[in-house]
């Protein structure tokens, strides 16, 4: 993996990018690769190829464009201008391509799609992050991801300038309504949370009430409370009783339009599935150049 192309202070393991490169490639070549290019490119051809941003954004997923074409021929020379969690301009060259014209065509689509993916979801947090460039919160991502590409999506938020929130279920507790319920109550279950978790898992409560947070405050044994689909003025009542004692995320409704008002209430983190549900695509293309 070229970790030259990660964004600053990101982390990202190698073998993530390696298997879903391989799976996309596998989904894509098929059982006998690519016949178009096979039939109509003479064989040892050389190109060189120019990957252009057609609208400006925030870019992510360069190096799983460079993976693609170095599992198709290690050959392959992927000279970047730029590298993720950069902002381009519509028309900047992002990197320039050169080698065998077989492994160029035939890994475009799946390199464009993920440089087009990875840059919509950078592109649409970064807009949310500048809503609320004038408070303190920060934007954070859920488990709203494309099955088996979780890492790369949450990765992407990084590049616009989120924070991740957990990975999955196993690296932090997040006690839902559900699980209140079977539990017996706000107190029944962070009682038993704390005692089945080592001391490096943090534990997390949603509540919808501000009954619920005050349940929540006087059995203890949770550092971070969310606040589900609250109104603003609860919100703001439930930050005031909170008094810094936890740290609090917003949770719910949560859109480009509201963002702003929901951090100016004075939450610390504010989640959003849309950042990699609903983010659109990053206009990319592979120009190449004979």
């Amino acid at each position: 993996m070229r970790a030259d192309l990660l964004a600053p202070s990101a982390f990202l393991s190698p073998f993530i990018v390696k298997d879903a490169v391989r799976r996309a490639l596998e989904e894509d070549l098929g059982r006998a690769g690519d016949i178009t290019t096979a039939a109509a490119t003479p064989e040892g051809k050389k190109a060189k190829g120019k990957l252009v941003v057609r609208k400006s954004g925030v870019i992510a997923g360069l190096v799983c464009a460079a993976e693609t074409f170095h599992q198709l021929d290690p050959a392959i020379s992927f000279h970047a201008k730029t590298r993720d969690g950069a902002k381009a301009a519509a028309k900047d060259v992002l990197a320039e391509i050169e080698g065998p014209v077989v492994a160029l065509l035939s890994g475009e689509r799946v390199a464009l799609n993920f440089v087009g993916h990875l840059s919509g979801i950078a592109t649409l947090t970064a807009a949310f992050v500048a809503k609320i460039s004038h408070t303190k919160a920060k934007i954070t991502d859920t488990r709203k991801t494309t099955p088996g590409l979780r890492a790369l999506e949450k990765y992407a938020v990084h590049c616009g300038g989120g924070v991740n929130h957990r990975m999955g279920l196993d690296d932090a507790v997040l006690i839902k309504d559900n699980h209140i319920s079977v539990a017996g109550g706000v107190a029944h279950a962070l009682k038993a949370a704390r005692a089945a978790v080592g001391h490096l898992v943090k534990i997390e409560i949603e509540v919808d009430t501000l009954d619920q947070l005050t349940e929540v405050m006087q059995a203890g044994g949770a550092e971070v409370v969310m606040l589900d689909n609250m109104g603003l003025d609860t919100m703001k009542q439930a930050v005031d009783r909170v008094a810094g004692k936890l740290i609090i995320e917003a949770s719910g409704g949560v859109s480009l339009d509201t963002v702003a008002k929901i951090a100016e209430t004075g939450v610390d983190l504010i989640s959003a599935g849309a950042l990699t549900h609903s983010a659109p695509s990053l206009d990319v293309a592979l120009d190449i150049e004979m």
